[in-house]
């Protein structure tokens, strides 16, 4: 999960590891399409508004985004000059739907471990094995936190 915005009124987060079954260019209208590459897959990117499509970018001049997620990473602005997209950013993904907290509620979940945080990086949203970044992370962050990306998801079967 990564979150994209967080203010005294709430959080929006995208889950990053979830790639649908829809090609992105075949969801998306043009031009906005046709700045994702064609093998680019629309990703599930939380239970929120399902139908709605937020895409990410790891922008060359990171002024150019609608919002900063984090570093150069941010969001597409839909109004913005998507021809000029393409030369205006290293990677582009979009994701359906999103995941949302109230006021407080992330901080709560946060302060009874509810999470494990880490910072991201733009190889995270933009990973070309989605299903290997939990464990990716959790390597990247070390200590203790290796010994859980390393179990196997069925500890049963070890």
């Amino acid at each position: 999960m990564l979150v994209v915005e967080h203010s005294d009124e709430g959080a929006l987060g995208i889950v990053l590891n979830r790639p649908g079954e829809i090609a992105a260019r075949e969801a998306l209208p043009d031009p906005l399409g046709t700045a994702l590459a064609e093998e680019e897959l629309l990703h599930q990117g939380g239970p929120v508004e399902p139908g709605s499509v937020i895409v990410l970018a790891d922008f060359a001049d990171p002024g150019l985004a609608a919002g900063i997620a984090f570093g150069s990473v941010g969001v597409v602005d839909p109004d913005g000059d998507l021809d000029a997209l393409a030369e205006a950013v290293r990677a582009v993904r979009a994701f359906s739907g999103y995941a949302g907290w109230a006021a407080g509620q992330l901080e709560s979940e946060i302060a009874q471990d509810a999470w494990i945080d880490a910072a991201a990086t733009p190889e995270d949203v933009f990973t070309s094995e989605p299903g290997g970044l939990w464990s990716a992370v959790l390597e990247r962050k070390g200590g203790s936190y290796r010994l859980v990306a390393r179990m196997p998801e069925d500890p049963a079967l070890n």
